[in-house]
């Protein structure tokens, strides 16, 4: 039952975070041309649009975001590269020097990576993807993103906004590499992205929070040292009560 509501709970999340009320659906934006429908319908970067990334690539400086930026605006939809790297750079000042460091050369290697990699890989959208992600945490464990991370939690949480989560699939996998940087910055994170949740959708995060709360509950009696009147309650409550059985381990990694 789990498995199925937060299911429910993530396909609405979608739905609502890919609706801007400041933009509308995408039924107002200008209607592509051929070559672009094309292009996503094969899941390839268009040439016009791979031309452009190269070009900007070519002429972004050395120091600063617009490397990232290069990769705003392409009909693979990579978003989040130029705003990860903005919130570094906005709360630079905020970290101590091992973070500060780490801030510095964790975007000079992902810059560099982006601009020597990218013309050497298909255009393939998921190809695309795959190196931008592998690069991002290559960067990210080489400059030991761990080490910044426990010594700047309260700086690392602030920068983490449960939209981005959403919309942003390397925000998605810069917090998943945070998560497991230790117990005290993987709870910090938790608690403040739920807390975010609640804020924006109520009763919805709910869902999610008992889900988790049930399946990492341990249990207090072994089964095999249960009384035997006790599995028969258990044999009747699971026959008759079937709505409250909790997905079996396979269905629970998906939580993880």
């Amino acid at each position: 039952m789990c498995a199925e509501r937060l299911g429910q709970f993530m396909t609405l999340a979608l739905v609502l975070a890919t609706f801007d009320p400041a933009r509308g659906t995408d039924a107002t934006n200008p209607p592509e041309g051929p070559q672009d429908r094309g292009s996503q319908q094969k899941g390839r970067l268009s040439l016009q649009n791979t031309a452009e990334i190269q070009h900007c690539l070519v002429n972004a400086g050395d120091v600063g975001c617009g490397v990232f930026e290069c990769f705003e605006n392409n009909s693979c939809e990579i978003r989040g590269l130029h705003g990860i790297c903005m919130t570094f750079l906005h709360n630079a000042g905020k970290f101590d020097a091992q973070g500060k460091s780490f801030i510095k050369d964790a975007l000079r290697c992902k810059a560099h990576a982006l601009r020597h990699r990218f013309g050497c890989i298909s255009r393939k959208c998921p190809a695309i993807r795959d190196m931008v992600f592998q690069l991002q945490r290559e960067c990210y464990l080489k400059h030991d993103l761990c080490a910044a991370a426990q010594e700047n939690t309260r700086v690392i949480v602030e920068m983490i906004h449960f939209k981005d989560l959403l919309l942003h699939e390397p925000y998605v996998d810069l917090v998943n590499l945070l998560l497991t940087c230790g117990e005290e910055v993987k709870e910090a994170i938790t608690h403040s992205v739920q807390a975010q949740c609640e804020q924006n959708w109520g009763s919805l995060c709910s869902i999610l929070s008992f889900c988790t709360s049930a399946i990492q509950r341990p249990p207090t009696v072994p089964p095999e040292r249960q009384p035997r009147v006790d599995r028969a309650r258990l044999s009747r409550a699971h026959h008759g009560e079937a709505g409250l059985h909790l997905s079996e381990p396979s269905s629970r990694e998906e939580f993880a």
